[in-house]
């Protein structure tokens, strides 16, 4: 009986993150710092009066700017999770966070995650332009051949947020986590480098300034 095997895969690894800006018309990511950041997000999240940015992550909210210092110290000054802060140029003030993380550099295959966004960045064109960067990085710049995203499989919004970003679901981790004492479901999502370049078109598309009013809304949906 013959075996079936993957196809030959001519690769070698892919880059890590680095501490490089990625520059965006709307937005600048950059690699998080915490004397340079923390106030400004700190401030930002604080406009979620219900703390709904911090239901489904497993840790947060903070009630203090020290406290949110001392997360950022522990947690996110590490090569992975690889964190950044979203600067707005509409704003001029750095409105969210994420990260790219499970960096697996001999298989080329990353993550984005821990995305946290304000009420200044949600549902608006900064907020598409930082996924397109991170995206479009993790592809051209670094060489992924998988770039992931998962959530709680409660999270509708996230699960929405994915597919409308362009990823294909790919099923759930049942008992993944226990997280805030709580179980929580993984949902998986992903795009392949194969499904980059037509993915791409369709974000330069959305993203030009003809398709934005001059407050910034949309015209045409991504």
């Amino acid at each position: 009986m013959k075996l079936k095997l993957g196809k030959i895969v001519k690769f070698k690894k892919a880059k890590a993150p680095n501490n490089n800006k990625i520059i965006g018309k709307y937005v600048v990511v950059e690699p998080l710092n915490i004397k340079k950041h923390s106030k400004d997000l700190f401030k930002n999240y604080q406009t979620d009066s219900q703390n709904l940015n911090w239901k489904y992550l497993s840790y947060g909210p903070f009630k203090s700017l020290n406290s949110f210092k001392k997360w950022l110290n522990n947690f996110c000054i590490n090569y992975d999770p690889f964190f950044y802060a979203v600067y707005s140029k509409r704003h001029k003030q750095f409105t969210g966070m994420l990260s790219y993380l499970d960096i697996q550099r001999d298989h080329g295959s990353i993550e984005i995650g821990h995305i946290n966004y304000s009420t200044l960045l949600q549902n608006s064109v900064e907020g598409t332009e930082t996924m397109y960067l991170m995206m479009k990085n993790a592809f051209e710049n670094l060489g992924n051949r998988r770039y992931a995203w998962r959530c709680n499989n409660l999270n509708e919004k996230s699960k929405k947020a994915a597919l409308r970003l362009g990823f294909t679901h790919e099923g759930v981790f049942r008992q993944m986590y226990v997280h805030k004492s709580r179980n929580r479901d993984t949902a998986w999502f992903s795009i392949l480098d194969k499904e980059w370049a037509k993915l791409k078109k369709r974000y330069l598309r959305y993203l030009k300034k003809t398709n934005f009013d001059k407050n910034l809304n949309q015209i045409k949906s991504l």
